[in-house]
C-alpha cells in the first residue's frame, strides 16, 4: 500500500492562523485549490513559491504523529477509530505566542515557550497510535539515516520510525524549505506584524487531531478529518 496517513495539529479553517498558514503555502489542504501567496519584498512570486513548494505540499500544521504507511490489517476506518479514542482522552493545550525562527535551513512558527501538557500530548500521539504503523521500508530508513542523527534520535528512529519524538520532539509549522540566512530573516521580519496580531487578537489552542494522508508518492497531503479535543 503506497498511501500515507499522519496525525497533524492544523488550525480550524475559519481559524484567522490558517487563513494566515494556507495563504502563505498557497494551498488549501482541503481540497487542495491553490491559491494567491503575500508577496515578498525583494523576492519574486516565481522563487517564493519554490521556496515554500515542499511545504505547501503537506499543508499549514505542526506534526504530532509523523507519515506512516497502514500496518498489515488495518485500514482507514480502524486509524479513524483509534485517532477517536485518544482524542477523547486528551485536552487542549494553549501554544501561547509563536515566533518565527529558523530551524536548521528552514522557517518555522514555535511556541515562544514550551506550553504546559504539550509534551505529554505529542507522546500520546507517538506511542498510542503506534501499532498503526508499518515497520519503514529500507529506502525510508537509510533516507532517515542520512541525516544527522545522535545516539537518541538514531533510537527513537529504530523505536517509532521518526527520529524528532518525544524529549526530541520541537513542535513546529513550516513555512519555508531550505533558504539562505539573508532570505530567512526577511521571511522572519515579513511575518512578525502579523504574529504579533495574531498573538494578540487569537491565541492559539491545540484543540484537535487531524488526520492527512497522502494517496500517493510525492502527493499533497490531504486534510481528512479533525477530531476536537474535549476541554
Amino acid at each position: 500500500m503506497s498511501a500515507r496517513y499522519a496525525v497533524f495539529f492544523a488550525p480550524d479553517r475559519h481559524s484567522p492562523w490558517r487563513e494566515f498558514g494556507a495563504r502563505w503555502l498557497g494551498r488549501d489542504e482541503h481540497d487542495s485549490a491553490l491559491l494567491a501567496q503575500p508577496l515578498l519584498a525583494g523576492v519574486s512570486p516565481e522563487h517564493f513559491a519554490r521556496l515554500t513548494q515542499e511545504p505547501r505540499r503537506y499543508g499549514f500544521h505542526a506534526t504530532l504523529k509523523a507519515p506512516f504507511r497502514l500496518a498489515h490489517g488495518i485500514d482507514e476506518p480502524a486509524v479513524l477509530a483509534q485517532l477517536q479514542t485518544l482524542a477523547r482522552r486528551l485536552k487542549p493545550v494553549l501554544l501561547g505566542p509563536l515566533r518565527a525562527t529558523t530551524l536548521g535551513s528552514f522557517v518555522a512558527l514555535v511556541p515562544e515557550t514550551m506550553p504546559a501538557g504539550l509534551q505529554a500530548l505529542a507522546g500520546a500521539c507517538v506511542t498510542e497510535l503506534d501499532a498503526l504503523r508499518a515497520p519503514l521500508r529500507d529506502e525510508e530508513l537509510a533516507r532517515r539515516r542520512a541525516a544527522p542523527l545522535d545516539m537518541r534520535e538514531a533510537e527513537l528512529l529504530a523505536q517509532y520510525g521518526y527520529p524528532y519524538v518525544m524529549e526530541r520532539f520541537r513542535l513546529h509549522f513550516t513555512l519555508t524549505g531550505p533558504a539562505t540566512p539573508e532570505l530567512a530573516q526577511r521571511v522572519t521580519d515579513a511575518v512578525a506584524p502579523q504574529l504579533d496580531r495574531l498573538n494578540t487578537d487569537a491565541p492559539l489552542w491545540l484543540d484537535r487531531l487531524c488526520l492527512f494522508v497522502e494517496r500517493a508518492p510525492a502527493a499533497p497531503f490531504h486534510r481528512l478529518i479533525d477530531l476536537r479535543l474535549q476541554p
